[in-house]
């Protein structure tokens, strides 16, 4: 089974920068990055292609950034400007369509 590990989530005030790191024991054609806020449904944040092709959702759009370590197995969301909607439990997971399981997540909280 695909093994999928986030981290470096945390507490930051809202304007702040965190970076996230996913190491996946497989990297698909296209990574994820996605997220799910308290009585929402988890949402797709930004995607990448092992060729570093980006798409991001328009929330986020102008200040995350995505980007991939293919020799590491790590994907990366670089998470700039943060406003307190951010906050929410990130995951990473195979792009498009996710896998039919998650790995822990990454908890962001961001203060106003």
């Amino acid at each position: 089974q695909v093994q999928l590990v986030e981290s470096g989530g945390g507490l930051v005030q809202a304007g702040g920068s965190l970076r996230l790191s996913c190491t996946a024991s497989t990297i698909f054609g296209i990574m994820g990055w996605y997220r799910q806020a308290p009585g929402n449904q988890r949402e797709s944040v930004a995607t990448i292609t092992r060729t570093g092709s980006t798409n991001y959702a328009d929330s986020v759009k102008g200040r995350f950034i995505i980007s991939i370590n293919i020799a590491k197995n790590t994907v990366y969301l670089q998470m700039n400007s943060l406003k307190p909607e951010d906050t929410a439990v990130y995951y990473c997971n195979r792009g498009g369509v996710a896998l039919g399981f998650w790995g822990q997540g990454t908890q962001v909280t961001v203060s106003s």
